[in-house]
């Protein structure tokens, strides 16, 4: 079975914000890379968490043996997500930019002045400032280029950029901007080659693909469950080896043992329950259309229960996604004066997701944005908290990029309504862009 027409018109009755309108008109969600609207499932769970569990942590009471049950859930879920080799090695916080920040402080403690980092200029800012803060200690930051004329990472140059004193190297899985998949399992081998660490921001991937950390050899992988279909709420995982010679900023009661001494003060035990409840989603598209994939067999390999249905459902998500982005980009590029920013050729969309950036001539993105929510289409426009994306691009000064996220859950027909609302759109004279209050937000 695959993800036909009638498969995620079915899926899609499962998401209770796709059955909204406006005006009487449905709307369409193309705002995924800034948040996936929540399963109907991550709902009840979080709701069913608050009624029948509410309450902290490790009590001698059934509510508390209830949150302690519901915690642990949720570091086996996100374990089977990555395929972490353990739980303990899944470090939930508020966000990846939170998480990202409080390990590099604690990263920072191993290093002495003069060691390197090395970042891309193709990541979002969360998988760069945390990094640059170090600098304050005498570490060396170092920037990897990517190719402006399709924004694929400058691999050669990312080499380069390695010397004899690198200890860690932060790349992002796929780029919010403009959509290019990394080859992080290469960067993890140049990384490790010099004797560094590997940070994999897979935020933006994860709803896209399968992620493997043991396939890739990272040391450390963040995400965040409101980017796959669940609640605001970021996760870590990282070698346990690592994690437990990391010095870690808690308070003293909290245990000496990861995943608890870097997951400081109550968690957020209701976004766990929901984030549990995202990942027997996904487990659940792979039981009901994942089909054999024989193609895959090797990929396959070794997996079982869960883990085997998380794969499948992620490998058929990305085949339904492929289609869907190259209807999107053809029908983009029949349109006069629009510029896609990316990777269009599609022999090449296995190292993109189905994120499309783009420029209009006379309109500013933030005007292309207004014009399609009248039309009820919600699209993002700005940076996206990729600053050094929309920089070297020279877009910065100018509002920025317009962004199409799909997701599994977005239909032929809603692109097609959008490249006909984009095509009819009337045009101005492009007005000067304000700096102050320009871009929208996109946190990690």
């Amino acid at each position: 079975m695959s993800l036909d027409k009638t498969a995620v018109s079915s899926l899609r009755t499962e998401f209770p914000a796709l059955q909204q309108t406006v005006g009487g008109r449905p709307l369409i969600f193309f705002d995924g890379p800034g948040g996936t609207q929540v399963h109907g499932s991550v709902v009840e769970a979080m709701s069913r968490y608050l009624t029948e569990a509410n309450s902290n942590a490790h009590g001698a009471f059934l509510y508390s043996r209830r949150t302690d049950e519901t915690t642990a859930a949720a570091h086996r879920a996100l374990a089977d997500f990555l395929n972490a080799p353990r739980p303990d090695g899944i470090v939930f916080g508020p966000n990846m930019t939170t998480i990202t920040f409080n390990l590099s402080r604690a990263i920072g403690q191993t290093l002495a002045p003069g060691d390197e980092i090395v970042v891309t200029r193709l990541d979002h800012d969360a998988n760069i400032a945390p990094w640059l803060a170090l600098q304050e200690r005498g570490v060396i930051v170092r920037y990897a280029d990517f190719d402006p004329t399709d924004c694929t990472l400058d691999l050669a140059g990312l080499e380069a950029a390695i010397t004899a004193r690198t200890k860690l190297v932060a790349v992002g899985y796929a780029s919010n901007a403009v959509g290019t998949i990394n080859d992080v399992q290469r960067v993890a081998e140049l990384a490790h080659a010099a004797g560094a660490w590997i940070y994999v921001d897979s935020v933006h991937y994860a709803p896209h693909g399968p992620i493997d950390v043991q396939a890739v050899d990272c040391d450390f992988l963040v995400c965040s469950t409101y980017k796959f279909f669940g609640p605001h709420l970021g996760a870590l995982y990282g070698r346990y080896e690592l994690l437990e010679a990391l010095p870690a900023y808690k308070v003293r009661p909290a245990g000496d043992a990861p995943p608890d001494k870097f997951e400081t003060g109550t968690p957020n035990f209701e976004a766990l329950a929901g984030a549990a409840a995202a990942v027997d989603y996904l487990a659940s598209v792979g039981r009901r259309f994942g089909g054999e994939f024989a193609e895959f067999a090797e990929e396959f390999a070794g997996f079982e229960g869960r883990r085997r249905d998380l794969k499948a459902g992620l490998v058929t998500i990305r085949a339904y996604e492929r289609e869907l982005c190259q209807r999107l980009v053809e029908g983009l590029q029949e349109i006069p004066g629009l510029r896609i920013y990316g990777i269009t050729d599609p022999a090449c969309f296995d190292q993109r997701v189905p994120t499309v950036s783009f420029t209009l001539d006379g309109l500013t993105p933030n005007q292309v944005a207004r014009r399609l929510d009248a039309a009820n289409i919600f699209v993002w426009d700005g940076n996206f908290y990729a600053l050094a994306v929309t920089e070297r691009l020279g877009l910065e000064d100018r509002g920025g990029l317009v962004r199409v996220g799909l997701a599994h859950y977005n239909t032929a027909e809603e692109v097609d309504t959008l490249l006909n609302v984009l095509a009819d759109m009337p045009r101005v004279t492009t007005q000067p862009v304000p700096r102050e209050g320009l871009y929208p937000l996109d946190f990690r």
